[in-house]
Formats: structure tokens, sequence, C-alpha cells
């Protein structure tokens, strides 16, 4: 049987490795991950209530339109209901995306490096990928910009970038959408949002009513605490919406993962808890990187990327048999990084003290 040529070679996405197994590797009783970005705190206690009271229904269909959630997200960011589409994860509305837009004979501008999976998913599509060096860790605009033509169809902005945690501001944001060509969809990335701190971050949603060819991307899988469930969702307008509709498969979303959004929608003051405790974490972070003279990449999000000087797979490596899991940055276009997920305070002290002693040790020699 014979694939498509685009497939040969390309690498499948590769998650950080399952607790268990660590456990079982390293003959260890406790481990942490640290790894994929997860809120260390879980979801609202409401949503585990409302999956409870819906796992005797597992024979019915979900419902395919997202109804009742639809409606709930609709109201909480003050869109029309047409305005929205669903996929199993905001990866998925990525999948949407490239499928509805791009063939052999178009091409596709990124940031470098950025999430993996606009450039995968491009790929697959037989679409040319355009990949930015990034400055600092920022998206370069300006020069993304040139490296548009008129065979561009899908140009993204990860805001904040994933694996840097950096953002793109509301000033230099709004040039650059501005000068967008209007046959070119820009589709900004708000993974992070709920995490953001700075004052000038991005207001996309209003964008939307004066850029036709914008499209925000949010997800349940982070602050939400919902990783486990897969709900992600697409803001753009309604002819965009209807564009992609059809790509969607049916049933894309479990009835647990509708109830529990739902739930986690109507619990703000979990997600304040969550942020708050996340901002204090962070603050150890920068704290424990300044002790110990180690660059880290200013983030808006809950993880941050620090250089070590070091491979990230030696960091990765050291932390492993030690019971925590996070991800190297060899393999996210920063080779001498790691990126760990901001954990508990407890798991954050307890990380930094095993840190200390690998930043001590002598340097493993390479080659």
């Amino acid at each position: 049987m014979q694939a498509k040529p685009q497939l040969k070679g390309l690498p499948s996405y590769k998650p950080g490795k399952p607790i268990e197994e660590v456990k079982k590797e390293f003959g260890l009783t406790k481990v942490v991950k640290l790894a994929s970005n997860e809120n260390p705190f879980g979801a609202s206690p409401k949503v585990a209530e409302a999956i409870r009271k819906a796992a005797s229904h597992t024979a019915v269909y979900p419902d395919g339109y997202a109804a009742v959630l639809r409606e709930k997200v609709a109201g909480k960011f003050g869109v029309a209901e047409n305005q929205l589409v669903f996929g199993n994860g905001s990866d998925e509305v990525i999948q949407f995306l490239c499928r509805a837009f791009l063939s052999p004979d178009t091409n596709t501008v990124t940031a470098d490096p950025t999430f993996s999976q606009y450039k995968l998913n491009a790929t697959i599509e037989g679409a040319e990928v355009r990949e930015v060096p990034s400055k600092d860790g920022v998206h370069d605009l300006e020069a993304m910009l040139e490296a548009i033509d008129e065979n561009t169809r899908i140009i993204w902005v990860c805001n904040p970038n994933n694996p840097s945690g950096t953002y793109v501001s509301e000033e230099a944001f709004l040039r650059f959408i501005e000068r967008v060509p209007k046959h070119v969809l820009v589709v900004s990335d708000e993974a992070y949002l709920e995490y953001v701190t700075a004052e000038d971050y991005p207001k996309t949603l209003p964008l939307l009513k004066k850029y036709d060819n914008l499209m925000i991307l949010r997800t349940f899988s982070k602050a939400y605490g919902l990783a486990a469930l897969r709900v992600g969702f697409g803001i753009a307008n309604p002819r965009l919406i209807s564009i992609l509709d059809p790509v969607r498969p049916p049933f894309n979303n479990t009835t647990f993962a509708h109830l529990g959004a739902i739930a986690a929608l109507e619990d703000d003051a979990f997600i304040e808890e969550c942020v708050e405790k996340n901002n204090s974490g962070m603050k150890q972070f920068e704290a424990f990187c300044k002790k110990n003279d180690l660059y880290f990449y200013p983030s808006q999000t809950n993880f941050v990327l620090i250089d070590f000087k070091r491979s990230g797979n030696e960091v990765f490596d050291y932390l492993l048999e030690r019971g925590f899991i996070i991800r190297s940055g060899e393999a996210l276009g920063f080779p001498t990084c790691a990126r760990i997920t901001i954990g508990s305070e407890e798991q954050n002290d307890e990380l930094f003290g095993i840190l200390e002693k690998f930043l001590a040790a002598k340097p493993v020699q390479q080659g």
C-alpha cells in the first residue's frame, strides 16, 4: 500500500513518559510529571460531579452540535453561537484548518520554534511550511509578513508561544494583522491565555468584528485542568466556521467532555485560585534561576524554559531518574534548555533541590 509521499519519515507526536512507566523503570514510589503543562491543581470539583451524574449514559451518542456547551462558551466570551467550532482539543481545530485550506500548491507561515502541530498538519496536507526564526523566543512578525505570498493560506501566531512562553504585544499584533493580506488566515493560538499577566497582551476578541481573516484558538486543557477530556475551540466569523464544520468529524467531543467543560466554565473562583498559585510558582522559578545564574525566557504561561547551557537531554535524564518528568529542549528547538511546568509550591521546592545538585555536578563530556 502506498501512502502520501509527505508521510515518509514524518515523526509522530511523542508525549512525555507515563508516570507508571517511570516508576517501574527506576524503582520509584513517587513521580511528578512537569512535562506537558497540565494544571498541577487539577480541575474544579464541579467537573467530577458533573461527569459522575452522566456515568450511566454511555450508550447514547453525544450532542454532535455541542449545543449546551456552545451556548455557555458564547455567553462567556461574548460571541455568537455560530462563531464557534469545537475540537478534540485545540489540536484538532488546527487539523481542521489545515485540511480545509492547505494543499500542495499552497504554503503556510509559522515561527520557529513554535508549537509542532502547525507544521505537522500542514506537511500532511502537502503544503510548503515557511518557518521564520524567532528573536529571543518571540515571533518575528515583520519577517513572517515578508514570507507571505499569493499562495500563503495560513499564518500562525502562538501567543503566548510554546515552547518559549514569550508573547507578542498588542501593539505588535495590531501592526501585523493590519498588513496581512485578506486572503491569508491569521490564527492566534491562545492556549495559555488564562495565565497571562502582561497588560499589553492583545485583546483579540474585539478584532473579530474588523478582521474576517482572524481565528482565535482556546482550550480547556491547561488552566481549566481538562487535559484528559480534550476540549478545544476556535472563534471566528460565521462564514469561516461554516467552511470548517464539514471537516469536523461527527461526535468529535464526548458527552463527558461537554459536561466537564460546562462545569469548569461555571467555576471562576477555581481558575482565579489556580492562576494565583501559578503566579507564586513563577516567582519561585525566577528566584531559583537568578540564584543559580540561569537564563530563563520570560513566560506568560504555566511553564518556564530554562537555559542550563548543557544538553537538555542530560537535564531530562538526571531528573527522570529522580522522579521528575520534564521536557528536554533538544526536541523543541532549544538544545541547551529544559521546559518545565510550574508545579505546586512543594513540587517546585523539591525540584529545585535536585537541580541544584545537578548544577553542582561536573558536566558530562559530550562526544
